[in-house]
C-alpha cells in the first residue's frame, strides 16, 4: 500500500526519509502521511537498524504533500528552494539542459529538477 526509503547522514546523526510512494487506490486518503508518521516516529525513538534515536527530514516536490506536512503539528518546515535562486547557475544548467535536449530526439521538459523542493523535520507528537 505505501513505501519509504531512509537512509542516515554521517555519523547516524540524521536519517532522511524519501520516495514516498502510495498505491494509486490510496492516494489522497491520508494513508501516505499516516504512514510516514508511524516509520519517522519509530526512526525518532531508536526503533531502527541502527538502535539509535535519530530525527528525520522529508524534501517533497508535491504541492499537496507539503501543505499536509506544513498542517501537521509533528512536522516542521526548515527549508523551501526553487531551483533559479542562483541566476549564473540556473543559466548554466538551462545551457547544459537545452545542449543535451537538442542531442535527444526524443523527450521534452527539465524533469523535477526545475520545481519547487520543501524540506520538513519530524518533531514527534510529544
Amino acid at each position: 500500500m505505501a513505501h519509504v526509503a531512509f537512509s542516515t547522514r554521517p555519523g547516524l546523526v540524521q536519517a532522511r526519509a524519501c520516495c514516498l510512494v502510495v498505491m494509486p487506490e490510496w492516494q489522497g486518503a491520508g494513508v501516505g502521511l499516516r504512514f510516514l508518521n508511524a516509520i519517522c516516529e519509530r526512526w525518532r525513538r531508536g526503533e531502527n537498524r541502527y538502535g539509535k534515536p535519530m530525527p528525520t527530514l522529508f524534501h517533497t516536490s508535491h504541492p499537496g504533500l507539503a501543505v499536509a506536512l506544513r498542517r501537521d503539528p509533528a512536522w516542521t518546515q526548515v527549508s523551501a528552494t526553487l531551483c533559479g535562486d542562483n541566476k549564473a547557475r540556473s543559466i548554466k544548467m538551462l545551457a547544459a539542459s537545452a545542449a543535451r535536449q537538442a542531442k535527444k530526439s526524443a523527450g521534452s521538459g527539465f524533469g523535477a529538477r526545475f520545481r519547487a523542493v520543501q524540506g520538513f523535520l519530524y518533531l514527534g507528537l510529544e
